[in-house]
């Protein structure tokens, strides 16, 4: 079993310190509980597909039982299916067990408070600091009680519906992969119901083929699938169900900049884009300056879903995102949904008319160079000098002609070098030369 910590992204912090194992997923239930629902309550469990699943939630359903909170199992249901869940039944917290897009051999956990938003820091640490307390156990008649609920994801499979309520997609022939994830029973039955023809792959979870060679990270064979089929376009989610990226008909990747941008001009048209559009610091610069050019003003946040949430809230934006296809529309709901977005793009081609692979067009992308540099012990790259020399000499060669991000990676010991430009043989030799400036910097 990997160990991680407990953390927002279920899978985030390093090695060691929680290792994640039935025994802590029962003291994480049982200390959330003292946190969240001190005087019981109810929480909402759900998963995705991975066969580690049914291990932790067993757990989590004993740890909250034992603190006097009455457990609602879902089942596999996306990421952002468990956050309007624990809205929709008004429940204290929504608990996901998911690594996302990660291998089936990772797992995690992460909550939702009653609203189905992420937990601040403050409760987050509330929580850790009971992690290595005694779990406690209530007395008889005060013990919570548990009861699936799995048939209940009807209500998900509506709301999806209704955010793009009296659109039909009767005439669409669209592949859908789910990653063999979290996603694979609702996602169809949305399109199904909808009237689109689906071709399904990536619906058949045994376990351990969640995120296999498919879904949003792994789109090849849904590229060639919608080519060999004739489809109108292919969606593709990941393991959780809380990220899109879409092919058109002619098997091209459509990613999450260029879905934040069609989205982004087509509310701007209709007058329904509140605020700026928010990116994070690895957004594409061809977004950043096409959205210029239609007047739509674009903010920066680090990389990760909450920092961009937290954005969007400060900015009163209604729509956000990532290139990895982590589209944020919260004028619809809480949170990054796969199956949502991928409804706002097609009620797009199906009001204007235009295949997806016209409304992408209209944005450039510019060359982008990533180079992962692994170093013995992460470090702040901002905090080197001759880094920061390098970095400086560099962007005053690109000029306004790209730009340069450098990241210590959250997860693992690499520095991210990525720079971007109009011209990739020049975005290439400044990548490499600031990634040998990085090695050279750890050594």
């Amino acid at each position: 079993m990997s160990r991680r910590y407990f953390g927002t992204d279920g899978v985030r912090g390093e090695v060691g310190k929680h290792p994640m194992t039935a025994e802590f997923a029962l003291r994480l239930a049982n200390a959330a509980a003292q946190v969240l629902a001190p005087d019981g309550g109810s929480v909402m469990i759900g998963k995705d597909t991975r066969v580690s699943g049914y291990m932790f939630e067993s757990a989590l359903e004993a740890g909250f039982v034992a603190a006097g909170v009455d457990v609602m199992l879902l089942g596999p249901l996306p990421t952002p299916g468990i956050a309007f869940m624990t809205r929709s039944f008004s429940a204290d917290l929504g608990v996901v067990i998911s690594a996302s897009h990660n291998p089936f051999y990772d797992n995690g956990i992460k909550f939702f408070d009653r609203n189905g938003s992420k937990l601040s820091d403050d409760v987050e640490l509330a929580i850790e600091r009971l992690l290595d307390q005694p779990s406690i156990t209530r007395e008889s008649q005060r013990l919570g009680r548990a009861r699936r609920v799995d048939t209940s994801r009807v209500r998900y499979q509506d709301f999806c519906k209704d955010s793009i309520k009296g659109v039909s997609l009767d005439g669409l022939r669209i592949v859908l992969d789910c990653s063999n994830g979290a996603g694979y029973k609702v996602a169809p039955r949305i399109l199904n119901e909808l009237g689109a023809q689906i071709i399904p792959i990536g619906c058949s979870p045994n376990g351990r083929n969640i995120n296999d060679t498919c879904g949003s990270t792994h789109p090849e064979l849904l590229q060639k699938t919608v080519v060999a089929v004739d489809a109108d376009m292919g969606i593709a989610l990941d393991g959780d169900g809380d990220r899109l990226v879409m092919v058109d008909n002619l098997g091209n990747l459509i990613d999450g900049d260029q879905l934040i941008y069609i989205i982004a001009r087509a509310r701007a048209q209709a007058g329904r884009l509140s605020g700026p559009v928010v990116g994070t610091v690895m957004s594409n610069l061809g977004l950043e300056r096409a959205l210029q050019s239609e007047g739509i003003a674009f903010v920066r946040a680090k990389v990760g879903d909450r920092y961009v949430i937290e954005q969007m809230q400060r900015h009163g934006a209604s729509l956000g995102g990532e290139s990895s296809g982590h589209l944020i529309c919260l004028d619809k709901t809480t949170t990054g949904d796969g199956i949502i977005s991928a409804l706002q793009i097609l009620a797009i081609v199906r009001s204007t008319g235009r295949p997806l692979n016209e409304l992408a067009a209209e944005m450039p992308i510019y060359p982008q160079c990533m180079i992962n540099v692994r170093v013995e012990q992460r470090f702040d790259p901002g905090e080197s000098a001759p880094i920061n020399a390098a970095v400086e000499q560099a962007e005053r060669a690109l000029a306004e002609r790209g730009r340069i991000v450098l990241r210590a990676s959250g997860t693992e010991p690499v520095i991210r070098v990525m720079v971007e430009g109009e011209d990739e043989s020049e975005v290439r030799t400044t990548a490499e030369s600031l990634a040998d400036v990085v090695r050279s910097a750890a050594a």
